[in-house]
């Protein structure tokens, strides 16, 4: 996917974890088994990994300074320039996206993750949970090196996989501003047994919302991405990871959705809008 470069004055970036800036190549990285990747790929929801219920402010922590001014950070190396780039795109096609509905919108923050173990607003985490969106401050943690693990997993080193992460975790961003994450919450509460069930819906919705971002930049992709994003998708489907550690396929244990769960909510969101999407979270 071509995407502009990215532009410091439109997006907030900054490092968590006292390190030196983002680094790549596994880097600073601790593996993650296949065992749990269900739980990581693609957006653990840290409300349910670290324990507190979104809209509840946790414990509040300390967190380490950006250590490099916006520019440094995202030229640092050249996943971190890719994950800015894709910021901004996603920055500016949201609030747009938003103001043609007459909707007030508000930008996330960007962290890039520089240690191993660090504490955000939602409590203590670390880089094996892999990507991820705390609502609690509205940032996105990423650990790029993260990128390389994915690349394994797919089989596929295009870049349209890694935006697509930082397209997912964005729409858990969507999910918080519009409200939606509170009223799945609730329900949640009200019905434990159908969390995890609402849980999948709410990884699928943003599968759908990422594609949405990359329908509205069709523009901007090359001819293999929409592929890419395919398998992608199907590599992190919680049946084919399921199989894949040697376990049988079990739909209660499921987080994200099967493979072809996750394909077809980015295909929906690839040829809809954001509206088709809201769709997958409604309670019949």
């Amino acid at each position: 996917m071509r995407l502009n470069p990215f532009d410091t004055n439109k997006i907030k970036v900054g490092t968590t974890g006292g390190g030196r800036g983002a680094k790549a190549g596994g880097v600073g990285c601790i593996g993650v088994v296949i065992a749990i990747a269900g739980a990581v790929f693609f957006g653990v929801d840290p409300t349910q990994t670290l324990g507190i219920i979104e809209g509840v402010q946790g414990p509040q922590t300390t967190q380490a300074p950006a250590s490099e001014d916006e520019a440094a950070i995202c030229s640092s190396n050249r996943y971190a320039n890719e994950t800015c780039a894709a910021l901004t795109s996603l920055n500016e096609t949201w609030a747009r996206t938003f103001a043609e509905q007459g909707v007030q919108f508000r930008e996330p923050t960007l962290r890039f993750v520089t240690s191993q173990r660090f504490n955000t607003a939602c409590g203590a985490a670390s880089t094996g949970m892999g990507p991820f969106y705390c609502p609690a401050n509205e940032t996105i943690y990423i650990d790029v090196g993260f990128y390389d693990q994915l690349a394994q997993m797919a089989g596929d080193r295009g870049d349209f996989a890694r935006l697509y992460v930082v397209a997912h975790e964005y729409g858990h961003h969507i999910q918080t501003i519009t409200g939606i994450s509170g009223q799945i919450r609730s329900i949640q509460q009200q019905n434990p047994r159908a969390a995890n069930q609402l849980q999948v819906r709410m990884e699928l919705q943003a599968d759908c919302y990422a594609g949405v971002w990359a329908g509205k930049n069709r523009d901007r992709l090359d001819p293999d991405d929409v592929q890419e994003g395919m398998r992608a998708a199907s590599s992190i489907g919680d049946d084919t990871l399921q199989r894949r550690a040697g376990r049988r396929v079990n739909p209660e244990q499921f987080t994200h959705g099967t493979s072809r769960e996750r394909q077809q909510a980015l295909q929906l969101g690839l040829r809809g809008n954001d509206i088709a999407c809201d769709r997958i979270t409604q309670i019949q």
